[in-house]
């Protein structure tokens, strides 16, 4: 092989060491074993362990950013921009389960640093500015706009998590429901919205 062949071959070997494994339990030792190369060919091209995984982490990341940004271009409205995007999420957890999987493994969408919380924090902002000219649009204050993108992206992803490990439901149906209650929950919100209860 070629030094770049080479390279793409560990990364797609990595990359499913670090699905199975997650990052902790992969060992340099398995990928070069997998690979059927010495380790340190490994650290010839990478450095170790750390750099491999910043590589793989990296792709994923410019997949999933890159899928969910070009569904929220064009001049769809919010409602078909809401669609597209749940279905960008759900395409990439489909089409590239090992990848999502190295995304969240150490990353949970709970986190507010790490890997998937930046994409997700990313996703946000962008959703951020569709819902403030909705919003406005609605008579709604826009103000509360980045509150909805926080809520309506981790509802996405947390759906998303669930599905990959139970894959009950197809794609599309996930997404319909993640889309109805998203939309018909906006469609129904209070201006000024409060408790019922208070806490004493």
């Amino acid at each position: 092989m070629t030094g770049p062949e080479r390279r793409e071959q560990l990364v797609a070997v990595g990359r499913r060491v670090f699905a199975d494994k997650g990052f902790e339990a992969a060992t340099v030792e398995e990928i070069a074993s997998r690979a059927k190369v010495s380790k340190p060919v490994v650290y010839e091209h990478f450095g170790g362990k750390e750099g491999l995984y910043a590589v793989v982490v990296d792709r994923e990341i410019q997949r999933l950013l890159g899928g969910i940004t070009a569904a929220l271009e064009g001049g769809a409205g919010a409602r078909h921009l809401l669609e597209r995007a749940t279905l960008a999420l759900l395409d990439y957890i489909d089409s590239d389960s090992e990848g999502f999987r190295i995304l969240v493994r150490d990353s949970p969408p709970g986190q507010s640093t790490g890997s998937f919380a930046s994409v997700l924090g990313d996703v946000a902002t962008r959703v951020e500015h569709l819902l403030a000219v909705e919003f406005k649009q609605r008579g709604l204050d826009p103000k509360s706009a980045p509150i909805h993108a926080q809520m309506l992206v981790g509802m996405v992803a947390l759906t998303g998590q669930w599905w990959l490990d139970r894959r009950k439901f197809k794609k599309e149906e996930v997404a319909a429901h993640l889309v109805n209650l998203a939309w018909n929950g906006l469609a129904g919100l209070d201006r000024s919205p409060t408790l019922a209860t208070t806490r004493r």
